[in-house]
Formats: C-alpha cells, sequence, structure tokens
C-alpha cells in the first residue's frame, strides 16, 4: 500500500510504499493516533525498513491507497 502526506508549506508531498504486510485498517488507526497529538511525530517505515518522521504539525493530507503498478520503471523494479 502506498501512503501519501502532504506538507503544508511546500509544494511537494511525501510517499511511502508499505510493505505487503501491513493491513489497511492497522495503518489508518496509527496515522489517526499520531495525528491526535498535536506535538506528535508521524512514523512510517517502508518496505525497504527506512523510517521517515514527519511532525504532526506539518501534516495537510494523508491518501492512503494500493501500490500503483503504473509507475514502476527499471529493470527489476520491485
Amino acid at each position: 500500500m502506498d501512503v501519501r502526506i502532504g506538507i503544508t508549506q511546500t509544494g511537494k508531498e511525501l510517499e511511502v510504499e508499505l510493505g505487503d504486510d501491513v493491513g489497511h485498517d492497522v495503518m489508518v488507526g496509527q496515522i489517526e493516533t499520531a495525528l491526535s497529538k498535536s506535538d506528535g511525530v508521524l512514523w512510517l517505515t517502508d518496505r525497504k525498513g527506512r523510517r521517515y518522521g514527519v511532525p504532526v504539525e506539518k501534516v495537510a493530507y494523508v491518501e492512503i491507497g494500493p501500490v500503483s503498478e503504473a509507475r514502476r520503471v527499471g529493470f527489476g523494479a520491485p
């Protein structure tokens, strides 16, 4: 599943591709919990084990969806 996070005061988005073992409802719950704290950090771990942290106060929106195969480029792209 892909998680796309819009960040305030910038035109860029952070896109994280999560592992296949992460459930949609579990991820929504974790994001809601993180966003409920005004001074917290939303932490996500991608399928390669890299961790991303975004201060909750900078999150404009969160979009959760299936992995888009159309964007994959290159030889042997996972």
